[in-house]
């Protein structure tokens, strides 16, 4: 066995391991079940890459996201260690040649969505594999407790249990509350386990809320005043496109992602902001996911995320490099109920849910039987302009469908060409010799892309037409023609998600859904939500308020934040200060009143004058704050 930071050094370049990193690398190695816990950004796919290369074998990866799995699929390429993923909108050929390869020791990791550990092909083809660890990211999808239930998930303990007793198995994720903890290791099958976990407390991060109703001027504000690159976090992609282009005009350098762009124009705006050429994204969440950008000086969130959770992940891709950064809210008095209505409509009826998967059956010509693990291309707005349904809805009723687990849906959208040179050395000389044309541009993809001849790689049409002057159709063309022959295989840009069946099709009215757990569900998400609107309307130190709801309930307020600098103290002229504070008495002797409520009595204007007032209240103990966030006098 190699010794792990011999690894570290060789293929990272890393002098020594973060910490916890060692530790939890020894514990697998050692052959113990173990959850890791590490906050965005502490280094956690180190803890499963560096062990896989200590011993013989593979390591097996199941993780949700085709985009972060492709991502450190280029990654390790790109440090000469031999990885591939599979996932959803794969071909069958494409998919024989991965597993084959995988069998033959060709990788050191093989990446998989937890789909694809259902299906037979994975079933048999790991039982020829050498896998020397399983890792599972994202670890706390296995919970109902937590944020992100995904009942795939729930089969990776039979899987392992089934194929791989003896296989270490490592858990991680960047968060999960005390009770998400004891779920993870209970439905992943733990045996006697291990668990690491680094402090969810960020001494550099000052967090502040701040209530706004003009939240672009604000933005606008606080950007003029946090030099450095920025995350501005929105719910919706049009937000995304109208936030860079307000941006723009004030003449900061912005640009914006979400995950309906090609993938060429979301790599070419990662890369210009992660290079420092853009300053600013503004995004929804589909950007940040394994991105590694240390010097982030500002997140902002303009609208507040359904869960703790979500923010705490989001917010903490500021300041990774440890020096001061900041992660703000900025939030007006109706985005409590903004946020209670995009939770009820997330739990939709019984019977929208059986209309949606009955048009789907004759939306992908599927008899019933049929269709497992069958994936066909989805056009969402098609969908519902063709079956009338009304998109948010009906987007409720597909997430209801595949967390129920009938059905996974992959934003695969515009993702690359991918081309193998299957055929032998001799075929392939003889068929260049044949083909001028063909000859041109499989020299280019020899040079451009070495490893084409025996795995699968993404190509770029555009980049391959330029270096073999044609055309990027010309390009296609050939290798759609050198398929024809035998010589290639070549699989076009997927353009739009994929949808894919992970049960046969049934009649809608055979349909089950689990209602127990449906309701179970529901109840966290309503938990979830009234615990974020609580840290955004609870003037405690907003650092404490985080570590409380992850289970670190002894520490000590952060100094940093809005409320610890006391950023919101009264600094209002005193007849004005008199004048908002009679009111605020006047309404809280009739009845205790949430500070959103109270801010909602005044004027636009008057708010961010009364929020300060209301600041200096509670720290002189003239109002007091209840348990369920209502204000009251003291």
């Amino acid at each position: 066995m190699t010794e792990p930071l011999a690894i570290l050094q060789q293929y990272w370049k890393y002098p020594a391991f973060r910490p916890l990193q060692e530790d939890i690398i020894r514990s697998v190695l050692a052959g113990q079940d173990t959850l890791a816990l590490l906050p965005t950004g502490g280094g956690k796919s180190i803890c499963y890459q560096v062990p896989a290369l200590c011993r013989e074998g593979l390591c097996l990866v199941v993780s949700p996201l085709i985009a972060l799995m492709k991502d450190q699929v280029a990654q390790l390429k790109q440090r000469g260690i031999p990885a591939a993923a599979i996932y959803a909108g794969m071909s069958r050929r494409e998919l024989d040649i991965v597993f084959e390869n995988a069998c033959n020791g060709s990788y050191k990791l093989l990446y998989l969505s937890p789909e694809r550990l259902q299906t037979d092909l994975a079933f048999e083809r790991v039982k020829r594999m050498q896998v020397n660890l399983l890792a599972v990211d994202e670890a706390h999808c296995v919970s109902q407790w937590g944020y992100d239930f995904r009942p795939p998930y729930l089969q990776i303990a039979d899987f392992r249990q089934k194929l791989l007793p003896k296989t270490p198995l490592l858990a991680l994720t960047a968060t999960a509350t005390p009770e998400v903890v004891r779920d993870i290791q209970e439905k992943l099958g733990f045996g006697t386990g291990k668990i690491f976990q680094q402090s969810f407390e960020r001494q550099n991060l000052s967090y502040s809320v701040l209530y706004e109703t003009q939240k672009r001027e604000k933005l606008l504000d606080i950007l003029r005043n946090v030099p450095g690159s920025g995350l501005v976090y929105l719910r919706s992609r049009g937000e995304t496109k109208d936030i860079a282009r307000f941006l723009q005009e004030q003449r900061i350098s912005a640009d914006f992602y979400h995950a309906g762009l090609s993938m060429e124009e979301r790599s070419q705006k990662q890369d210009a902001w992660v290079s420092g050429r853009t300053r600013i994204m503004a995004c929804t969440n589909a950007f940040g996911m394994g991105i590694d950008k240390p010097d982030v000086r500002l997140v902002a969130h303009l609208n507040l995320p359904d869960s703790l959770e979500a923010y705490f992940q989001e917010a903490g891709r500021a300041g990774r490099d440890g020096k001061k950064s900041y992660a703000v809210l900025l939030y007006a008095p109706g985005d409590a109920d903004t946020l209670r209505f995009h939770l009820k409509s997330a739990y939709p009826d019984m019977e929208l849910v059986r209309r949606v998967y009955s048009a789907l059956g004759s939306f992908s010509q599927l008899a019933i039987g049929a269709g497992l693990c069958e994936s066909l291309p989805f056009d969402l707005q098609h969908f519902c302009l063709t079956y009338k349904f009304e998109q948010g809805p009906a987007f409720s009723a597909l997430k209801l469908l595949e967390q129920e687990g009938w059905i996974a849906l992959s934003d695969a959208a515009g993702a690359m060409p991918r081309v193998f040179i299957s055929a032998a050395r001799e075929a392939l000389y003889d068929y260049q010799l044949r083909h001028k044309q063909a000859d041109t541009v499989t020299k280019v993809l020899l040079r451009a892309y070495p490893g084409v001849q025996r795995d699968w790689v993404e190509i770029s049409l555009p980049t391959l037409a330029r270096y073999a002057k044609m055309e990027p159709e010309a390009v296609e063309q050939t290798l759609l023609t050198a398929q024809k022959e035998g010589i290639v295989e070549y699989q076009p840009a997927l353009n739009q998600p994929q949808l894919t069946f992970t049960h046969e099709r049934v009649a809608a009215e055979n349909l089950t859904i689990d209602t127990e757990r449906f309701n179970f569900r529901k109840q966290r998400a309503e938990a979830r939500t009234a615990e974020a609107i609580r840290y955004a309307e609870t003037r405690k130190c907003r650092s404490r308020q985080v570590l409380a709801y992850f289970g670190q309930t002894d520490t000590k307020p952060c100094g940093i934040c809005d409320v610890c600098t006391g950023r919101n103290r009264s600094e209002v002229p005193e007849d004005v200060f008199e004048a908002l504070e009679r009111k605020i008495m006047a309404l809280l002797k009739k009845e205790k009143l949430p500070a959103s409520e109270l801010l909602a009595a005044f004027s636009a204007r008057q708010q961010e004058q009364v929020d300060k007032v209301l600041s200096y209240l509670l720290d002189e103990g003239r109002l007091v704050e209840e348990e369920d966030g209502r204000l009251g006098i003291g």
